[in-house]
């Protein structure tokens, strides 16, 4: 199949006609030793359609597939058998070249409650394979299930192979937190129904907005390593939300209004790793949080779930950082580096310029956790321009920017986590839905650099 956007034959489609297929839906039901069940429906075993084509596939197993799924198009599948109903894990085997939708699955009817939604990224090609899950609430008993396909381009942008809903399996191990999929779905429709601000001429073409931090308080509290535990971890300098504790939830931060970042909708908790020169600790005077794309098509990005939670940096990693090293302090300002500690490991900054940092977060996830037992494997990074695989959903690429009121010394410096190489930072989201996705829309998606303000 080729690689491209694809156009349907004309003799396989007619406008706003429902095609009943021959075959009836397809279903497969497993049970393990712990009782759990696993209802799987083929996407090919519709019992009707509108706008799909069955075709071959190579992904695992062989078989066939349903291809050819733009705007408006739907599959049908009657007497999907979802047991006592209640909490399931919804999975679907997706494959796209271009991404940029979703699909709904809905009960009783096409406009029907909202089972699980996908979203829709580029896994690499047609026949480029992955699965999405997601959980959900399930009404109990034979359903029929609605298979429908939203997206805002005038193209295919999705293959199918299966669904599977599984009810009564095992909990995850601890560490894993699931994304609530109602809230989620929610929260995505409002972002697609978001009307997108037109960029005046003269924008910046980077997709790019902002947050402007400065130093909130210190604690050696972490609430995404250690939550609920206070005084467990090593001193961190916080920034945002002015509420952040060991026992921050999303809930308590978006209950606060309090934050040292603008604009005031972000009430998202940022921390980092406090710096100290000769035992004396020094507070950032000033954070720039970017949140932009690293992609080499930003228009497949959405916003961030409410609680969403990532780490970069490692705060075990202790080795030397000479000059060269990547992901060092650096010199910026007027003179700029002026040499380097007595140990090589920081640098010295003329008078005239300031110690910095900056730290890249992950850009693409896994679509199904709000975080994971080491905060960083529900996230990946996109060092081929495109999100995929197991981290199908492309994220805002934040970075923190930071500005330190110092310029160095023979002495160096220390971090509470240890050497300079263990610098990493922590990002819990709480921004006020709208306000995001407006940035996200308007910044982002549309590729037009905004400032603080959210405007061009």
């Amino acid at each position: 199949m080729s690689e491209v956007r694809r156009r349907r034959s004309p003799l396989l489609r007619i406008a706003g006609i429902t095609v009943i297929a021959l075959a009836a839906v397809t279903v497969v039901a497993m049970r393990f030793a712990n009782a759990a069940t696993t209802v799987t429906v083929q996407a090919e075993g519709f019992a009707a359609m509108s706008g799909a084509q069955v075709e071959a596939t190579v992904d695992a197993g062989g078989g066939q597939a349903v291809g050819y799924l733009s705007n408006g198009d739907w599959l049908r599948y009657d007497g999907v058998e979802l047991g006592g109903g209640g909490a399931v894990t919804v999975s679907a085997r997706v494959a796209s070249a271009v991404g940029g939708g979703t699909v709904e699955l809905r009960t009783g009817a096409l406009t029907g409650p909202v089972l699980a939604q996908f979203t829709i990224a580029a896994t690499g090609g047609w026949q480029a394979w992955t699965t999405l899950s997601g959980t959900a609430a399930a009404p109990a008993g034979s359903q029929t299930l609605f298979a429908v396909m939203r997206s805002q381009g005038g193209g295919d942008f999705v293959n199918l192979n299966w669904f599977s809903i599984s009810s009564g399996t095992a909990a995850e191990p601890a560490g894993w937190v699931k994304v609530d999929p109602a809230k989620w779905s929610a929260q995505l429709a409002a972002f697609n129904a978001l009307p997108m601000d037109p960029a005046p001429a003269g924008a910046v073409r980077v997709p790019e907005f902002n947050a402007t931090c400065t130093y909130s308080h210190s604690l050696k509290d972490d609430p995404i390593v250690f939550p609920n535990l206070p005084g467990a971890s090593h001193m961190h300098s916080f920034l945002g939300n002015r509420s952040t504790s060991a026992s921050s939830t999303a809930d308590t931060l978006l209950a606060n209004a309090g934050t040292s970042c603008a604009p005031a909708p972000d009430l998202s908790a940022y921390w980092v790793p406090t710096l100290y020169e000769r035992g004396v600790a020094v507070e950032p005077k000033g954070v720039v949080v970017y949140y932009g794309s690293r992609l080499s098509d930003s228009s497949k990005t959405v916003p961030f779930p409410q609680g969403f939670r990532m780490i970069a940096g490692d705060a075990k990693l202790q080795q030397p950082t000479p000059a060269g090293s990547v992901n060092q302090f650096y010199c910026a300002g007027p003179g700029g580096e002026a040499g380097r500690s007595a140990d090589g490991n920081w640098p010295r900054c003329a008078p005239g310029a300031t110690l910095m940092f900056q730290l890249v977060f992950q850009d693409c996830w896994d679509g199904t956790h709000l975080d994971s037992p080491d905060h960083r494997s529900h996230v990946a990074y996109s060092y081929t321009g495109t999100c995929g695989g197991a981290f199908p959903v492309a994220i805002p690429s934040i970075s923190f920017v930071i500005a330190y009121p110092t310029s160095g010394s023979a002495d160096g410096f220390t971090l509470s986590s240890g050497m300079a190489s263990s610098f990493h930072g922590d990002s819990f989201l709480a921004w006020e839905n709208t306000a995001q996705a407006k940035r996200v829309k308007n910044c982002v998606v549309q590729k037009a650099k905004c400032n603080t303000a959210g405007g061009f």
